[in-house]
This record gives structure tokens, sequence and C-alpha cells, in this order.
């Protein structure tokens, strides 16, 4: 009902000038959000869906701006405004106190030289004439009301000092601390765990509950909206393609890249050969239009069962690749400045292992729980306390630098961040063919270049990319030049740590399924590190899950995955977004 509406958006349009022009990131979009309700929005980075949200709060800053549009508001007083309309310290009563937001990243958002105590406290004495005793009571009751432990210490804490799970509870208060009407959420929950995402979903559906808040809540996992919203408006391109309520897009979506987004993660009902993605479901023309194409079957062939766990266990047969035999990795806590008695920090401890010529083996668990340390050690990037790690035969943990470098070769990583594994200042060329040369390949820099060239074709790149550098390419992209930097010095065993955790699920489909070309063409071994346990089923012969260092349990990752003996492995597959 029209007297029902909070939030009423009518024709917006945002626009962006740069060198080649001015280019629209949301195109005359108009959406409504009822009292009480979730609006999910949702859609693949660079569809508009937090330039939108940044409009609402009037934040688009410079050479960004709102080319036209209404923003109807109905405030607590029940008056109806105009956010266009207003000025700037009409617009900074109602930030905050009457529509906020939680922002995407918040290590970014939060300032590092404040504690967090200080940084809600300054929120909360900005809109309300209180004492700093009473504005601080308030702050820890908010910090008991969205579950943060120990509430006092978190209080006096920094930023730095927290997880991340804990740094998305501090913005959430912080979001809270006035009972704002309208809360917009934006990504609030990517890069976490499955595990403190489930929790975070939790905690924003009770807050909204106790306070009849309405929320805006912004993501590009539709298994995520699924679990919190009431509507979904989708985004393609700057464009609202569709509108319906959560079941209706689950069970009967209208439009070709909603079905694409539903069908790019991997499914946990069954095993499938690739992951379908949004070219499997509509193609551009020309002028930027697209039409529907038809589904091929092979989009969706599912694996025999019995086929695939026979071929994961004929490849346990051969001798292992690599084995590791009680690996520790501890770092000392010094307990006090004269004191000699010491703590360990046990980040591995005590794992032991085989992986075979060809397997994916996946490594799954929370951060923290050693997955990363154990993925570095096993390169021997940071020395191990103990234990032996050995591949092809040899014991890396007893060899120095200069005996490893020619070991390395045949060892590569993928890291989580494909913007920092990446020096800024040398093109894409040049740092795929780096590894190359400090290795003596290929003889001349001409093969080597030509090398480059096959690599970037076949990781589904230009040549004409050869020159750009990483901030000119998307998420997707700058992974895709990473994995073809793995391949330059052509290895025989990749870890790759949470390579897709950060992409949007439809370039996680693409990155997925072109490592599995690649170890299909080329023969790898994979250690798949991540905290999403449907990735690594859809990627694994065999899976390990960690907890606090130590290995909860391993086995095939179909028979974990439906069989988990482990209480923590339950815990893991059940905060596993299901869909509608």
């Amino acid at each position: 009902m029209q007297s029902e509406r909070i939030l009423e958006v009518n024709n917006l349009e945002v626009c962006f000038a740069s060198d080649d022009g001015v280019i629209s990131a949301v195109k005359n979009i108009s959406f409504h959000l009822n009292k009480g309700e979730t609006l999910g929005i949702v859609g693949e980075s660079g569809s508009g869906k937090s330039v939108t949200s940044l409009s609402i709060m009037r934040l688009i800053q410079q050479p960004g701006y709102i080319k036209q549009g209404e923003l109807l508001y109905r405030n607590k007083r029940q008056e109806e405004c105009n956010l266009m309309q207003l000025s700037e310290k009409q617009l900074q009563h109602i930030r905050g106190n009457e529509i906020a937001m939680i922002f995407q990243e918040p290590m970014t958002s939060l300032n590092p030289v404040y504690t967090c105590g200080m940084q809600v406290m300054e929120a909360i004495r900005l809109h309300k004439k209180i004492s700093r005793a009473e504005a601080k009571h308030q702050v820890i009751n908010l910090f008991n009301r969205v579950l943060l432990p120990q509430s006092e210490r978190m209080f006096n804490s920094y930023p730095h000092q927290l997880s991340g799970g804990q740094k998305q509870r501090v913005m959430i208060a912080m979001a809270m601390s006035c009972n704002p009407a309208i809360l917009i959420a934006d990504e609030p929950t990517t890069a976490l765990d499955v595990t403190v995402q489930a929790t975070i979903l939790e905690l924003l559906r009770n807050l909204q509950k106790e306070q009849n808040m309405s929320t805006i809540f912004i993501t590009h996992d539709l298994g995520v909206i699924a679990e919190i919203a009431d509507r979904v408006a989708v985004m393609y391109k700057g464009k609202i393609v569709e509108t319906a309520t959560v079941h209706d897009i689950f069970h009967s979506p209208q439009h070709p890249y909603t079905k694409g987004l539903l069908a790019c993660r991997p499914p946990l009902d069954k095993r499938i050969y690739r992951l379908p993605v949004i070219a499997d479901f509509m193609e551009e023309d020309a002028s930027g239009g697209w039409k529907e194409k038809i589904i091929q079957p092979e989009a969706y062939k599912v694996v025999d069962q019995d086929e695939w766990k026979s071929a994961a266990e004929e490849k346990q047969k051969s001798a292992p690749l690599l084995s590791l035999n009680g690996v520790c990795k501890w770092y000392p806590v010094q307990k006090g400045i004269f004191s000699r008695a010491k703590e360990f920090v046990k980040a591995v401890d005590d794992i032991s292992f085989n992986v075979f010529p060809g397997e994916t083996l996946g490594l799954v668990g929370e951060s923290g729980c050693g997955k990363t340390t154990l993925g570095r050690t096993i390169l021997q990037l940071i020395r191990p306390t103990a234990g032996k790690i050995l591949f092809e035969g040899n014991d890396l943990s007893k060899l120095d630098e200069k005996q490893l470098r020619p070991l390395r070769k045949n060892m590569q990583i993928i890291f989580q961040d494909p913007y920092s594994s990446l020096n800024p200042r040398m093109s894409i060329g040049d740092a795929i063919m780096e590894p190359m040369e400090v290795h003596n390949l290929h003889g001349t820099n001409e093969k080597r270049k030509a090398k480059v060239m096959e690599l970037l074709k076949k990781v589904q790149m230009k040549p004409e990319h050869f020159n750009r550098y990483p901030h000119e390419f998307s998420g997707g992209q700058r992974q895709r030049v990473c994995i073809a930097r793995a391949l330059a010095l052509e290895p025989g065993f990749i870890i790759c740590d949470e390579s897709v955790s950060a992409l949007d699920v439809s370039v996680q489909a693409q990155v997925l399924n072109l490592l599995k070309d690649l170890q299909k063409d080329f023969g790898f071994t994979y250690i798949f590190i991540s905290h999403d346990l449907s990735v690594v089923k859809f990627m694994s012969d065999r899976m390990i899950v960690m907890n606090k260092g130590k290995i909860e349990e391993m086995g095939l990752s179909d028979e974990i995955y439906y069989n988990p003996k482990s209480e923590y492995t339950k815990r893991l597959i059940a905060a596993i977004p299901k869909g509608v």
C-alpha cells in the first residue's frame, strides 16, 4: 500500500565524468521501500548497487553527480520530504539518525587512530544531547546487543585488534546507535566466513524485528538474499531488470540475468562438471542490448557419483607428490617484559596428510583456523616450527633459499587478493614475464613475450592487455592475470589461497571453471583453500576441515558434506546459505 512506503526512488540517474566522457552508472531507476520490510538489491560489481545506496544518503562525490531523480522519504514524524532538495545541514540530521548505512569494508570505514568505542560514542553524541558517561553506557549496551564478546574490552580496542566479523559488528552497532528508520547494508557479509555471515544475518534480522526498521540489503549473492530479504530488485549495468518477492525470484525468475545469477553458485545437492555462467543465459549485441540464449545441456551436466568416487580413489593409488608429517607452526607470545616464560599461538599444530598427483585437495575452515599459514608453510614462505614437508622426495624444511629456488619453479601460489599480488607500476605482461626471467626460461624476451600472449589467451584475456596496468582491470580479470603468472613456470603443483572469496558469484564461476579446465589440460595438482564449503565441495576430490590449527576430519569431499562426523563440520555446513 502507498501509505506503507517509507522511501520512494523515482527516475534516479547518476553519472560520472571521465576522460572518455560522461558514464551513466545508474540509469533512470525507480523502486520503493515499505515500512518494516527488507529490500534486497542484487547484481554483479559495477551494476550500480553501491552507487544507488550512496545516492540515497546523498554521498556521491566528484567526479560523480546525481543528474536527475526524486528521493522521497517519510521521516520519523511522518512528514514527507525530497532528500534531493535538502541542504547539507538538513542532511546531517538525517544521516546516521534516521537513515544509517553499514559500509562494505569495515576496516576502511573505521578510523584506525580512535578506539571502536570512541567512534560509536561520537556517532551517538552527534545526534543526542547526552553526557559522555551516558553515551559510553549506551555503546556498551549496543556492543552487547550485537553480540561482541567482552564489550568493555572491545570499547577500548582499536580496529586492527578485531577480527573481520567483530569489526562488522562495530559498524552495525554504530549504524543502530540512533535507532534509524532505514538501514542500508552494503555488502555487509562479503568475504566473511559462512559461520560469521550466518551470525551477522541473524543479528540484522533480530534488530530489524525489535525496531520495525526498514532495510535495504545490497549483495552480489542471491543465496544471502534468500536468508534475509522480503523483496528483491535485480540490477544489471545500471538498470533494474527485475523486481519480485524472494519466492518468485527463486522459483520463477523472468530475466535471463537473474536466471544466470541463480545458477552460478555451486550446487549442494549434486556434482556438476562445470558451473553455468551469465554468458550461458544471455548475449549482448553491439548496441548494449541483449537477447536470451537457449541453455546448452553441458551447462548442467551432472557427474555420476560412483564414477566420480572411483576416479578420486584411483588418484590415491600413486605415490604422493606432497607429504606432510607432524607439521607445526607456533608463534611465541611474550607474557611480560621480564618474564622468561613463553606462551605460543599454535597456528598450525601437528598436521599430517598426503597430496596425490592430479588431485585437488580442499582445505576448509573459518578465518584463523590455520589454512593460509599451512599453505605458506608448505611452500616455505614461512618456515615450520617442527615436522617434515616432502615434495617430490625432497624435505623442504631442511633446504636453504638457494636449494629451494629450483624447486619453487614447480610449486606456485595464487594469493587471495589479486590487487596486492601485482606490482601497480608493472604492466601485466611484464608481471607474467618476470618469473620466466628469474628462472631463465625460454631464452629470449621475444620468446617469453610469445609465451605470455599464449598464457593470456589460456586465461581468456586478450593480447592487447599486455601493456595495461593492474588498476585498469576488474577483480576477476586481475585474478586471471595472477593465474597466468602462476602458470608461467609450468608448475605441477599450485596452492589456491582463497583465490575466489572476494569475487562476484558470476566471476567466481568463470574462475573456478578456468581452474578446472587448466587442471584437465595440464594435469595440475591443487590445494584449494577456502572458507566457503560449497566452493571447496565443487572443486575438490578430497577435503580437510581445519579448526584451531588442527585437522577436524579428512576424506572424500562429498562424503564429508553428506555425512560429517565432527560437530564443527556440521556447523559449517548448516551455515551455508541454501536459498528458498
